[in-house]
């Protein structure tokens, strides 16, 4: 329906890379880098699972050739993790391993709960081979705490959001009180790790500027340096926020995605934050 498509086009340019890699054209002339992603996931057999890889190798010649600083975010069950994990292992570990060639990082999305253990074990094969690829953790999963301490200890880099995916009270803080609780704390450990020189880059995604703001003074107490940890935030979700963060001096992503699985990915960028629907209907209306 047109009236979708235009009220997509708030979060995602185009359905390509070429309409993502454009839209992280101006962000970097302004200071701000990019993350890119092509929607998608649980794919069901190997052939779909190789064009996938060989996908994100195209990605990673295109960002080099328009020297872009923008890097790739990957969904492990994209990359075949439900039809063969050691072809999973084996095509990240390549990905991470032509990043590294390239001067490049892979991001590795986090997925429901169920998951996460196969998640874990792959990233940790891939990570023994190469530093170049970095994790997403969920805030409101209750397991996260210890996962984040058994990470650390490998030095990863991580990228730490709230979570979009509905998991059980069991599993996961149904109250929104206690997730950003639990991502305050975690984000607490992740910066100490990194000013005591024993975690990777501590990156956080959110949009919520209160937090920043504490995050940057945390940050500023420990010394840690303006490139020494990152703000990660959706494209077209205060995009003058994002703006204003880097020129003070935040070092800021933007994370595009793109491709035409878009629909189940909206729909949780709405439950994520209902504002948004807001403006889906008043794309309705008008």
């Amino acid at each position: 329906r047109a009236f979708a498509r235009r009220a997509v086009r708030r979060f995602m340019p185009g359905e390509d890379l070429g309409a993502a890699l454009d839209a992280a054209t101006p962000l970097a002339a302004t200071g701000i880098r990019t993350v890119v992603t092509a929607l998608g996931e649980r794919v069901t057999n190997r052939a779909e699972a190789e064009a996938v890889r060989d996908h994100y190798v195209r990605v990673l010649d295109e960002v080099r050739r328009r020297g872009l600083p923008t890097q790739p975010s990957v969904k492990l069950t994209h990359l075949g993790l439900d039809v063969d994990r050691g072809l999973c292992v084996a095509s990240l570990r390549a990905l991470a391993a032509y990043a590294e060639s390239v001067g490049s990082f892979v991001w590795v999305d986090i997925e429901e709960s169920h998951y996460v253990d196969a998640t874990l074990d792959v990233f940790r094969q891939a990570r023994a081979a190469s530093d170049r690829v970095g994790l997403c953790l969920q805030a409101y999963l209750r397991r996260t705490p210890d996962d984040l301490e058994s990470l650390l200890a490998l030095g990863a880099s991580m990228r730490l959001v709230k979570g979009a995916y509905r998991e059980p009270p069991s599993v996961a803080f149904p109250d929104k009180r206690d997730v950003d609780a639990a991502y305050e704390r975690l984000a607490e450990r992740m910066l100490q790790a990194a000013a005591d020189g024993t975690g990777g880059l501590p990156v956080f995604g959110t949009h919520d500027l209160a937090l920043v703001e504490r995050i940057r003074l945390r940050a500023g107490s420990l010394r840690l340096p303006p490139q020494g940890w990152e703000v990660h935030m959706l494209y077209g979700i205060r995009t003058a926020e994002q703006h204003a963060l880097a020129r003070s001096g935040v070092s800021v992503r933007t994370l595009i995605s793109y491709g035409t699985h878009w629909f189940p990915w909206y729909v949780r960028r709405l439950a994520e934050r209902p504002a948004n629907v807001w403006f889906v209907v008043r794309s309705l209306v008008s």
